[in-house]
């Protein structure tokens, strides 16, 4: 991979773009920059919270480990997200273990350092409580899809979420599917085949196509009420 310009990357993130040129310079300063083979972690859940992350190129999965052996794959993350956020914020080991998708670069702040930027910056610190309210959220619906729906409508809704972040093709297995929806790689695979023969989805290797978004919408709100 070629240099990054991490004062260009910085100004690109929803994160920083409010900040002046100065400010940006000097954030700047502060990164370093992680570069993460594919399959590599940029961190392991338990791990001291010692960095604050800034993704730049490439793609990021948070993961679960579970005392059964099983990961759940929590989030994935795009170029000019931010993840290890919590735990740094809290001084409390990760809770979750970051790994690459693909092969990656992350800008690394040291934890010290960003919060003595953060205690000049407060409409940063503002952003950063916006945005983790908003992941909030998110994991409170999946809770609630987890404990309360049939596992065809997690799936569907799993495929949904990704799909308005990251557009109609998704670059991801049938396991990371199951991971993310809390079921088995067969179930996963009876319902993606399912959607394949029904014209909903086109599978390919290590990829799944939407192509109707509106009858997998439908599916996944689920039969109506009796």
């Amino acid at each position: 991979m070629p240099k990054i310009d991490r004062t260009q990357i910085l100004k690109q993130s929803l994160i920083f773009s409010g900040l002046q040129d100065e400010e940006i310079t000097e954030l700047a300063r502060l990164c370093s920059e992680k570069r993460l083979a594919a399959g590599e972690y940029a961190f392991w859940e338990d791990d001291s919270p010692d960095w604050f992350y800034l993704l730049a190129e490439g793609k990021v999965k948070v993961v679960k480990h579970s005392s059964t052996g099983k990961d759940f794959i929590i989030a994935f993350f795009e170029p000019g997200e931010i993840f290890g956020e919590v735990a740094v914020f809290e001084n409390r080991p990760y809770p979750a273990s970051a790994q690459a998708v693909v092969d990656s670069v992350a800008l690394g702040i040291r934890r010290g350092d960003f919060l003595k930027f953060l205690s000049r910056r407060p409409e940063v610190a503002l952003r950063i409580i916006n945005v983790l309210g908003g992941r909030l959220r998110t994991a409170s619906g999946r809770l609630r899809d987890l404990a309360g729906e049939r596992v065809e409508q997690r799936l569907a809704r799993t495929l949904l979420m990704l799909s308005s972040k990251l557009g109609p093709s998704l670059p991801f297995t049938r396991q990371d599917i199951a991971d993310m929806a809390g079921t088995t790689t067969e179930t996963a695979i009876r319902f993606l085949s399912g959607l394949n023969a029904r014209k909903i989805t086109r599978s390919a290797r290590g990829k799944i196509v939407i192509l109707d978004e509106l009858k997998l919408k439908l599916l996944g709100e689920g039969p109506p009420p009796l």
